[in-house]
C-alpha cells in the first residue's frame, strides 16, 4: 500500500478544551450480527454519536456529524437541525435519519448500518438541495476521535493512501480511518476549542486553516465532501490495530455498493431471528416491535466474549463527563441487567444466548463466589462494591435454563453452591443494594436472595445432597420470616399505612426516624 501520513503543518493550540461524552440517551443503537464486524454505533436525535470498537464496552469516537455552509451567509451543523428517524426493517438495527435544514434549502437522508462483514462504520448519504441552492452549498464531515475510551492524547491526520485522501487517527495500538466514494476537497486537524473544523467554519463560514496533523490532545478530524462527484455517497468510519489494518477495512467496506452491504446487513437479522415465538396474533403491528426489540438486547452482546452483554451502550450525562467520570458509563456487565437480558431473551425461546450468558458469568465468578459490583467485558472488576442481588441473578438463570433442559453439556452447579455459600456468609445486609447508593436491609435484595438460595436448595437437592439442600433453605426460611421485621414500618412519615423502606441500615423496621437512608414505599 502506498501511504504517507505527514506532519508537515501541525495544528498549534493544543491540547484542546476538555473533551465530553455526548448525551446518554439513545435513539438507536447498531451493530452486524457477524462477529466478524466488530464494531457498534449509537445515535442520537440523528446524530452518529459514540461507536466502539473492537469490543462492545470500548467507544472510540464521540461523534461524527455533517456541517453545511453557503460559504458566505450560515453554517448548520447536525444539532440544528429537524431529525426524524425510522428502523430499515423490523428485524436489524439499521437506521435511516432524514435532517431537514432550515427553510427547506437542503435535505440530508442518512442510512447507518455496520459492515456485515467488516469493522466499519458504513454511512450512505444523500444531499438533497433546493433548485435555488443547486451549486452554492458545501458539505463537511467531522469526526471527534476519543480512541482507547479517552479524548485526551490522541493524534490525527491528513494522510494519503493509493491516491486517496483519507482522514486518520490513533492513539496506542487504536487506529480509525475515514474516507467515502467521493473524494475530499480539502481536510483537516485540529484541537477541539481551539481549531478544530467547526469553529473554523462558524467564525466565517470559510475553511481557514489547512493543518494536516494535530498530536497529543482533544482533537477532530474535517473533511469537505466534493459535491461535484456526486451528491450521494457512502461514507465509512474503519477500525484497526494499525493504521494499514484501519486503511485496508476502510476500502474492502467503499469497495461494495452500499446496497449490497445493507442487504447482507439485514438479512443476517433476519435469519437469527427465525427461532422468535410466533406472537402475530397477539401484536397490533405485525411483530415489529417484538423483533426490533429482541435485535436491540442482543445488539449488546460482545463477539470476542460470547455472552459478555452490557447494561447500555452509552454514558448517563456523557455531556458532562470526561475521560475520568465517563469511562465505564453503562457499557460495562452488571450480572443484574445481563441476567435480566438473558431471560428476556428467553421469552422469546431463543435459549442458547442465555446459556452463552450463563457460562460467561460462571468463568467471572470471584473464587469466593461473588461477583465484582460491574466489570468489563474481560472481566476486570471496575467498580469495587458488593451487591448481594448481583450473587442471586446468575443462580436463577442457571434454575430457569435447567428447568428447560437448556443447559446442554455446562454444568453450572459449582458456580450455584459458591454463590449460594457467599450470600449466607455475606448476608442478610447487603453492602449495596440495587441502586448503589447505599446499603442495609434492603426488600429488593432479601426478595433476590431468597429466591436464588430456594433454587440452589432445589438444585442441591438433585445432586442427592440433602443436608446441604436442608440447610439453605432454612436460611431462606429465616430470611423470608423476617422481611417486615427488617423492612416495614408503620410509623412513616409520608403515609400512615404500612410502608416498605427501600433499604434499612439497622434492621428495625418500626425506626422511621426520619433519616435519608429511610426511604419509605407505601404497600
Amino acid at each position: 500500500m502506498q501511504t504517507t501520513i505527514p506532519c508537515e503543518n501541525p495544528a498549534p493550540g493544543g491540547p484542546g478544551a476538555s473533551p465530553t461524552w455526548t448525551r446518554g440517551n439513545k435513539d438507536a443503537i447498531g451493530t452486524a450480527y457477524s462477529t466478524s464486524s466488530r464494531v457498534w454505533f449509537t445515535l442520537s436525535e440523528g446524530i452518529l454519536n459514540e461507536v466502539y470498537y473492537p469490543t462492545v464496552d470500548r467507544p472510540q469516537v464521540r461523534d461524527v456529524q455533517y456541517l453545511i455552509t453557503d460559504g458566505e451567509t450560515f453554517f448548520h451543523a447536525e444539532p440544528q437541525l429537524d431529525a426524524e428517524m425510522e428502523a430499515l426493517s423490523p428485524h436489524s438495527p439499521g437506521v435511516r435519519v432524514t435532517l431537514s435544514g432550515p427553510e427547506a434549502r437542503y435535505r440530508i437522508v442518512k442510512e447507518i448500518i455496520a459492515d456485515p462483514h467488516e469493522s466499519s462504520i458504513l454511512m450512505h448519504t444523500r444531499f438533497e438541495v433546493a433548485p435555488e441552492w443547486v451549486g452554492k452549498l458545501k458539505l463537511y464531515v467531522v469526526c471527534a476521535p476519543h480512541l482507547q475510551v479517552g479524548g485526551w492524547r490522541n493524534g490525527g491526520a491528513v494522510a494519503s493512501v493509493a491516491g486517496h485522501t483519507v482522514l486518520t487517527a490513533h492513539k496506542a495500538e487504536i487506529w480509525l480511518a475515514l474516507g467515502a466514494t467521493i473524494p475530499f476537497l480539502q481536510c483537516a486537524c485540529g484541537f477541539v476549542g481551539v481549531n478544530d473544523g467547526w469553529k473554523d467554519l462558524a467564525e466565517n463560514f470559510q475553511p481557514d486553516w489547512t493543518y494536516d496533523c494535530a498530536q497529543d490532545g482533544n482533537i477532530a478530524l474535517t473533511g469537505e465532501m466534493d459535491l461535484r462527484r456526486g451528491t450521494e455517497f457512502t461514507l465509512s468510519l474503519a477500525f484497526g490495530n494499525s493504521f494499514h489494518n484501519a486503511a485496508t477495512t476502510l476500502f474492502q467496506s467503499l469497495g461494495i455498493p452500499f446496497a449490497d452491504h445493507r442487504a447482507r446487513f439485514q438479512e443476517q437479522w433476519q435469519r437469527s431471528s427465525r427461532h422468535l415465538r410466533n406472537l402475530e396474533a397477539a401484536t397490533g403491528d405485525g411483530e415489529n416491535l417484538y423483533h426490533r426489540s429482541e435485535s436491540i438486547l442482543l445488539a449488546h452482546e460482545d463477539k470476542l466474549f460470547p455472552g459478555a452483554m452490557i447494561a447500555s451502550l452509552s454514558i448517563p450525562w456523557g455531556e458532562h463527563h470526561g475521560d475520568a467520570e465517563g469511562e465505564g458509563g453503562y457499557h460495562l456487565v452488571w450480572t443484574r441487567d445481563l441476567v435480566n437480558t438473558a431471560t428476556g431473551l428467553l421469552a422469546t425461546e431463543n435459549t442458547l444466548t442465555p446459556l452463552r450468558a450463563l457460562i460467561f458469568l460462571a468463568v467471572s465468578q470471584r473464587p469466593d463466589g461473588g461477583f465484582a459490583q460491574n466489570f468489563w467485558v474481560n472481566g476486570n472488576a471496575y467498580w469495587q462494591g458488593i451487591q448481594l442481588d448481583e450473587v442471586a441473578f446468575p443462580v436463577l438463570l442457571a434454575w430457569r435454563l435447567q428447568a428447560m433442559k437448556a443447559l446442554r453439556n455446562f454444568d453450572p452447579y459449582p458456580m450455584v453452591l459458591s454463590a449460594a455459600a457467599y450470600m449466607i456468609r455475606q448476608g442478610p445486609a447487603t453492602p449495596q443494594e440495587r441502586w448503589e447508593e447505599a446499603g442495609g436491609y434492603s426488600p429488593s435484595t432479601l426478595a433476590s436472595n431468597i429466591a436464588a438460595l430456594m433454587c440452589a436448595a432445589e438444585m442441591t437437592r438433585a445432586r442427592g445432597d440433602e443436608t446441604t439442600a436442608n440447610f439453605i433453605q432454612a436460611y431462606a426460611d429465616f430470611l423470608e420470616c423476617h422481611i417486615e421485621a427488617w423492612t416495614v414500618t408503620t410509623q412513616g412519615t409520608l403515609v400512615s399505612d404500612i410502608t416498605w423502606h427501600r433499604y434499612n441500615q439497622d434492621g428495625y423496621g418500626q425506626r422511621a426516624d426520619g433519616g435519608p437512608y429511610l426511604e419509605q414505599i407505601p404497600s
